[in-house]
């Protein structure tokens, strides 16, 4: 599909369309859990013991699995009119930009975490991405410009009112 130029329209999803790429997310997801969890599981058993910390960090991540996956049912739940016609589609999963993206990026860390963790113990540090990415996003999108927001406001009043000061100072000068 060729990019949308200037006189091209970008065109919208219909809701139909929006709860099939939904389902079908939403199974890719869910599919990459499973998959995660059963490599790992399957590994573990295998050629490894389980200690408290992989138990713990285990814990974690099917914690982080849940909330993320149920999350997302959440935003893309449907809503059908007594006659049955879809009435609201829910959230599209797929825009970009949107939260779900953000989630959708913290389950394949979760994931790519879990299963590299079957080579070395550090790979959970990878975890630790999320929470600064989390600040990070918190820093720039809301913190920063609210912080900057002020004085930006602030700095045109006071070089106007001294522009103002001094043509008065000139006028009476002449």
């Amino acid at each position: 599909m060729a990019p949308p130029t200037k006189s091209t329209k970008v065109g919208t999803k219909g809701s139909k369309q929006i709860v099939e790429e939904n389902v079908s997310t939403l199974s890719f997801y869910r599919n990459m859990v499973f998959a995660a969890v059963g490599i790992y599981l399957t590994v573990m058993m295998v050629f490894f013991e389980f200690t408290t910390l992989t138990i713990t960090l285990t814990i974690i991540t099917a914690i982080v699995y849940v909330a993320c996956y149920q999350f997302m049912v959440y935003m893309a739940k449907t809503q059908y009119s007594e006659t049955g016609q879809l009435s609201n589609s829910g959230v599209d999963l797929n825009m970009e930009g949107g939260i779900a993206e953000h989630i959708k990026d913290l389950i394949i860390l979760t994931s790519a975490s879990q299963v590299l963790s079957l080579t070395s113990n550090y790979f959970w540090l990878l975890l630790l991405l999320a929470p600064v990415q989390a600040l990070w996003m918190l820093w720039s999108k809301a913190i920063k410009p609210w912080l900057s927001s002020g004085s930006e406001e602030q700095q045109p009043e006071m070089t106007e009112k001294k522009h103002r000061k001094l043509e008065r100072k000139l006028a009476r000068r002449m």
